[in-house]
């Protein structure tokens, strides 16, 4: 063992200094590019909620409407295309009433591409806290995770009034057993979002370009997202082939049918979606970790 290796090992092995003081930190020489150091993470728990708190309380700070904003934009963005695709494109709901066939996308797209653009900003938009104080730098995309469902449940709520008179007094459709895994395909595109901010995030140190690109690429990917639109729906059978290699694709549909018992539920594409999501949460923590060490001399 050299003598480096020796210093690092006693480093982190060691709890008390020879005076007898405890550490509270351990400054290591090297650290792995799959190092998700959850220890550290855990012990700054308290700044993840105090993160979690401020995001909730000062995204509508001074409005009008205040949180009132959670409710109203999904439901205006429901009407707008219950106009559009239902009634002057035509798409089929498979007899689901438009208010239930379309809010439940509209909440989940809402919540994955919220997620997905605060996340690639993290450190274009902290650069001044991270060069300032240390505390683990995953702590801010998953305060962003977790505040961002705080928004996703109140709409989620509301989507439950809706989808519960329908089933249980209109007796419009009939959900089906495929409603419990619904939270572990929400849990999938958590990871999707999470995968794809941190891999932006880490892109954009250094390329400032990638951030107008997120945007425009963001609206595209809804298009090829069921959103709007089913996957039995004979209108887009002919691209139906393509539309699946969005990992997105299978996730939604999944939920959808768990919820409203009609439309497709493809479990070979359910498990490339969480094969796709898994391998590039993977690459996103590499190049995360990499990119932490220098890309305060580089934003």
């Amino acid at each position: 063992m050299t003598d480096a290796q020796g210093k690092r090992k006693s480093m982190t092995e060691n709890t008390t200094h020879g005076n007898g003081e405890k550490w509270d930190i351990n400054i290591t020489a090297a650290r792995g590019s799959l190092d998700l150091n959850l220890g550290e993470i855990w012990r700054y728990r308290d700044l993840l909620l105090l993160f979690v708190k401020k995001d909730i309380i000062t995204v509508y700070k001074q409005t009008i409407l205040g949180p009132l904003w959670f409710v109203v934009q999904p439901i205006f963005t429901t009407i707008v295309f219950t106009l559009l695709f239902g009634q002057m494109a035509g798409f089929s709901s498979n007899g689901i009433p438009a208010a239930a066939f379309y809010l439940l996308p509209i909440t989940l797209w809402s919540y994955f591409s919220d997620t997905l653009n605060i996340i690639s900003k993290t450190f274009t938009d902290n650069s001044a806290v991270f060069g300032k104080v240390y505390f683990p730098r995953l702590i801010m995309p998953l305060s962003k995770i977790l505040s961002g469902l705080a928004k996703f449940f109140i709409q989620l709520c509301m989507f439950f009034l809706i989808w519960g008179f329908y089933v249980f007094y209109k007796h419009a459709f009939t959900p089906n057993w495929y409603l419990l895994l619904a939270p572990v395909l929400l849990l999938i595109i958590i990871v999707l979002a999470m995968a794809c901010g941190i891999l932006i995030t880490s892109m954009t140190t250094k390329y400032r370009d990638l951030t107008f690109l997120v945007a425009f690429g963001m609206q595209l990917l809804m298009y090829s997202t069921p959103v709007a639109y089913s996957m039995s729906d004979p209108k887009i059978a002919k691209y139906s082939k393509y539309i699946w290699y969005n990992p997105l694709t299978s996730l939604f549909e999944g939920i959808k049918y768990g919820f409203f018992g009609k439309g497709v539920f493809n479990i070979p594409w359910m498990i490339y979606s969480t094969a796709f999501a898994l391998v590039l949460l993977l690459l996103g923590i590499i190049i995360f970790n990499n990119v932490e060490k220098r890309f305060i001399d580089t934003v």
